[in-house]
């Protein structure tokens, strides 16, 4: 293919199965700056399925370019959704926020959130964690701007000890496709990115079942725990929240195709 123009880009992507051919063929063409044998490799690893981010070194979230690298989750666009619902319930004059980013994978959520907190004249203080080395380093990579930490094990255990009884939004973007679903996740998604932040356990909840219970103890008063799940789980999500001592809602967007609980620590 080498040589070839966005017409025969978009033609070999659209046989490929990909939807958005004439974005993607965009895409790929700037990324391989005019070079087209690095066009031709670029376009041959899609086609055999390789995460259009992964090769682009990026994806957009909520208007920003975020580093991604392959074996790192790809934030979805739904869980901007997320993002929404963390920043609607701050209030509009607030001057400072304590935000973790748990389970951060790239760090996109917390960037994102931090700052559109920082536009608006919050102070932000913010920290991630995860699990996987690859995920930490990709983050701190990404969270550098913003000078926040980002820490490497296992949910609350990577926390430094002082953000007990601080944190005033805690993010946690937990897997939730139940174990025996995840071979029907899309290949890109399936073979590509890494089994934990994807494999929620038999019902999908597991990790989040572990967020929920030590949520309590790391959010300030009025504190909230916020965590996507899918619309079949919700009923379970906010009963488990409850039986932390949470205030449980969901909140559900069509737009997205996302679903979101909030679970509220008590303000008093």
């Amino acid at each position: 293919m080498s040589g070839s123009g966005f017409p025969e880009v978009v033609a070999t992507l659209r046989r490929a199965g990909c939807v958005f051919a004439e974005d993607e063929a965009t895409l790929l063409i700037e990324a391989a700056v005019g070079d087209p044998r690095r066009l031709d490799t670029l376009v041959a690893q899609r086609v055999s399925g390789t995460p259009l981010e992964y090769l682009l070194g990026w994806v957009e979230f909520r208007g920003l370019r975020v580093g991604v690298r392959p074996g790192v989750f790809v934030p979805r666009q739904r869980t901007t959704f997320l993002v929404d619902q963390a920043l609607d319930g701050v209030d509009p004059g607030a001057t400072r926020a304590c935000v973790v980013d748990l389970c951060c994978g790239c760090g996109a959520l917390g960037l994102s959130a931090a700052t559109e907190l920082g536009a608006r004249g919050c102070d932000v203080e913010l920290v991630a964690a995860d699990i996987d080395p690859v995920a930490v380093d990709c983050a701190r990579e990404n969270l550098t701007p913003l000078s926040a930490p980002v820490f490497g094990g296992d949910l609350f255990d990577a926390l430094p000890g002082d953000l007990r009884g601080r944190v005033d939004i805690l993010l946690a973007n937990t897997p939730y496709v139940p174990s025996a679903r995840v071979s029907q996740l899309p290949p890109e998604a399936r073979d590509y990115e890494p089994l934990a932040a994807l494999d929620g356990g038999v019902d999908g909840l597991d990790v989040f079942r572990r967020v929920a219970e030590g949520a309590p103890a790391w959010l300030a008063p009025g504190g909230r725990v916020l965590v996507e799940t899918g619309a079949g789980q919700v009923d379970t999500a906010r009963s488990v929240l409850a039986a932390q001592g949470l205030t449980a809602r969901a909140a559900e967007s069509a737009q997205h195709y996302a679903t979101v609980v909030v679970g509220t620590r008590d303000p008093r």
